[in-house]
């Protein structure tokens, strides 16, 4: 069998790794720039899960290499510690200090004594959910009811102005979370996240976009009301369709103002089953609360005409290879994928689980809604026209 050999990164190499993670790129890119596998950078980044450490940093107060050389060579020789202290220009107990905390008199060494210093340097101090249970407890129940951390953290900051022991920032939940060294949130709560990955990725890392179909007669986005495009009026909903394993779809619809979020179970993904599904739905709402869908170009809503004449909610369209364009849809089915995720046989949900699904996701706080929950957004819609 053979046998690879280890490989090691100097302090110069593990900065430019760490400047890369953190501008977005991949590890086997990383890799391919030092000729080495990716396994090799995921041994430097993962220790820390995906968060840089931070750079240490010598108080300018404190004694330097050359200068405990000088205390070794002058205990070796037998002389004073005040003596020592005199040369170096250093208060006597300083030396006195160093010496006993790193051997005394006989066992001093200047190599050791430094590599002692440093260590000791790193000892952390005890984040905000290390120091407060109650809080560190109320987070491991949000992310289990598969909150973001940056939803917790509007969400206690909302509940909780002016407490500041009730409150935590959503960095503070991700280091706990990915730094496992902490010993503050257990590591089988990142199944919770949405992205379940073992180390933290770059807000910086791309996303791949999806291809689209086409669809003949539409009403490009570019004519939608300038009432739909601020968000000023409820009623106007973006949607899309979620893939799954074995031909299996879930038509997705957002509505604008609210975020909120219904689900609808459809047999494939042929026009015919997604209208069908949509015009069923949109049964259950008010006429004032259906005015209009904003669909990207994928050929299930071929017959949209159809949808319109049964629901007279006007369908527009997004620019070919736009998918931006309908960001709120984008960004829940991204959301969705905690509760339906890719690969998996989507037609195993009923309707009825796809509504709690879609319950569940309502109830979440969002920042965007200055961490209202998209169900207390809507409802406020409902009340006003009721």
């Amino acid at each position: 069998m053979k046998y690879r050999r280890r490989i090691y990164y100097d302090a110069a190499q593990r900065a430019e790794i760490w400047d890369r993670w953190q501008r977005g790129e991949s590890m086997s890119s990383i890799g391919r720039v030092f000729d080495r596998q990716s396994s090799s950078v995921f041994s430097v980044i993962s220790p820390t899960g995906g968060i840089r450490p931070p750079d240490l940093t010598r108080n300018k107060r404190a004694l330097v290499l050359g200068e405990r050389e000088e205390i070794s060579r002058g205990l070796s020789t037998g002389r004073s510690l005040r003596s020592i202290a005199f040369q170096l220009g250093r208060a006597p107990s300083t030396i006195s200090r160093e010496v006993r905390r790193n051997g005394g008199h006989v066992a001093y060494r200047a190599a050791a004594s430094e590599q002692a210093a440093w260590d000791r340097a790193l000892r952390p101090k005890a984040c905000k959910l290390a120091c407060h249970p109650v809080l560190a407890r109320a987070v491991s129940a949000k992310l289990r009811r598969k909150w973001s951390p940056e939803q917790i953290a509007g969400w206690l900051k909302r509940n909780f102005p002016g407490e500041a022991q009730k409150q935590v920032s959503h960095e503070t939940i991700y280091r706990s979370l990915y730094i496992q060294a902490r010993g503050v949130l257990k590591k089988e709560l990142l199944d919770h996240l949405r992205a379940r990955r073992t180390v933290r990725r770059s807000r910086h890392a791309s996303l791949k976009r999806k291809g689209l179909g086409q669809v003949k007669d539409t009403v490009s986005i570019s004519e939608r009301l300038t009432c739909v495009e601020d968000r000023a009026v409820p009623g106007h909903w973006e949607g899309d369709l979620i893939g799954g394993s074995k031909n299996s779809y879930v038509a997705t619809l957002v509505e604008r103002q609210s975020r909120y979020v219904m689900l609808i179970k459809v047999a494939n993904k042929d026009t015919g089953s997604v209208i069908s599904g949509l015009i069923k739905h949109s049964k259950r709402l008010p006429k004032e609360l259906y005015k209009s869908l904003t669909w990207d170009r994928g050929k299930e809503l071929a017959d949209h005409p159809r949808l319109t004449m049964a629901t007279d909610a006007e369908v527009y369209f997004c620019d070919p290879h736009s998918p931006w364009q309908r960001g709120s849809n984008e960004n829940t089915n991204r959301l969705l994928r905690q509760y339906l995720p890719r690969g998996t046989d989507l037609s195993v949900h009923s309707q009825a689980k796809l509504s709690a699904i879609a319950r569940q996701l309502n109830e979440r706080p969002r920042k965007t809604l200055q961490y209202q929950t998209p169900a207390e957004k809507f409802a406020e819609s409902v009340a006003v026209i009721s």
